[in-house]
């Protein structure tokens, strides 16, 4: 014996449709084919946000000048009223 039977299908057909009506029906059909297209676009939209391998390829680091980059401190945060400092 299967699992599922096709006589099975239409009896939860028949309790789905006694226990939503059969005028919310086509509004909750409409409304998941409505997610699953905004749910698709998103999808692809992710997949074409996603990053592409490079065209050539990258060079290694061995031998080359890397640009020395200076850091800067930054000021400690003023309260509202108060002015920053300014050191000198």
């Amino acid at each position: 014996m299967r699992a599922l039977e096709p006589w099975h299908f239409l009896i939860l057909a028949l309790l789905v449709v006694l226990l939503f009506g059969g005028k919310r029906l086509p509004d909750a059909a409409r409304g998941l084919g409505r997610s699953l297209r905004i749910f698709k676009s998103e999808v692809k939209q992710m997949q074409d946000e996603s990053p592409r391998p490079a065209a050539r390829p990258t060079q290694p680091l061995e031998g080359r000048v890397v640009e020395e980059h200076r850091v800067v401190e930054e000021q400690p945060a003023t309260t509202p009223g108060e002015t920053p400092r300014r050191d000198v």
